[in-house]
């Protein structure tokens, strides 16, 4: 299930979570973030109970992005144990978000 994250639950859901999180930083009005919806939904089926997937509103969360640096989206960021572990900015194929994920089982 993909998650749809705020400031308030960013902490307890990605920086406290053990298993990876790949947190997809988008907009609304952005047509890349709009296409990445779909693959983002298929990797959070796919990895469900191994990894979370999450959704962060950059709108909704400037605060968030701003302290991630996200200055262009989409931007997948790969956590683990609280720590960024890998970033990938740009529409990709879900296989390449597969892979990176898988790594960090």
């Amino acid at each position: 299930m993909l998650l749809h994250l705020t400031e308030k639950d960013f902490d307890k859901e990605v920086l406290q979570n053990d298993s990876p999180v790949l947190v997809d930083f988008s907009a609304t009005w952005c047509g890349p973030c709009q296409m990445m919806g779909p693959v983002m939904e298929q990797l959070a089926a796919e990895f469900e109970g191994k990894a979370k997937v999450a959704k962060v509103d950059i709108d909704e969360c400037a605060n968030l992005a701003a302290k991630y640096g996200i200055m262009s989206v989409p931007s997948m960021v790969f956590f683990k144990n609280g720590q960024i572990q890998d970033q990938v900015v740009g529409a990709v194929p879900g296989e390449h978000l597969s892979e990176k994920l898988n790594k960090l089982l």
